[in-house]
């Protein structure tokens, strides 16, 4: 997992810009490949509270940065927007060129503090087919439902 410290528009931002995300992205890309890992994942971890849906600055950022960890990877690299936007994780992908996306609620309900969480897994997979983004499909294109 590849946590990123709360990016530009989130209520926790604290100022560091783009470059200072992007190198604390590519310490954790590092300590993983050298830990043995097969893949890692980015979300936006410090941007909690999360919103269902992530903002614009959200997206652009991140994408900014998945595009920086994809190219110095050697392992298949993900994405998860936070708390459940599984279209931006899926726009970002295929943006950046990461390999698949983790949508938290990809089907079914779930409830969370950030209230109801919907899936929406057809909107998803047509999204995917739309801007034929590269990401992995079932049964690695994965999703959970927490049990609170």
């Amino acid at each position: 997992m590849i946590h990123l410290p709360a990016l530009r528009g989130s209520p926790r931002y604290g100022g560091a810009g783009l470059a200072a995300i992007v190198d604390s992205a590519l310490l954790d890309l590092r300590a993983l490949e050298e830990g043995g890992a097969d893949a890692a994942l980015v979300e936006n971890y410090g941007d909690a509270p999360y919103s269902v849906q992530a903002p614009p600055e959200t997206i652009a950022s991140m994408a900014l940065v998945v595009r920086e960890v994809v190219r110095q990877a050697q392992v298949p690299i993900g994405v998860n927007v936070l708390r459940n936007d599984g279209a931006a994780a899926i726009a970002i992908a295929a943006a950046a060129g990461a390999s698949f996306v983790r949508v938290n609620v990809f089907c079914g309900v779930a409830f969370a503090d950030q209230g109801v969480i919907e899936g929406d897994a057809r909107r998803l997979l047509e999204l995917r087919r739309r801007l034929d983004a590269p990401v992995a499909s079932s049964p690695t294109f994965t999703y959970s439902t927490p049990l609170t």
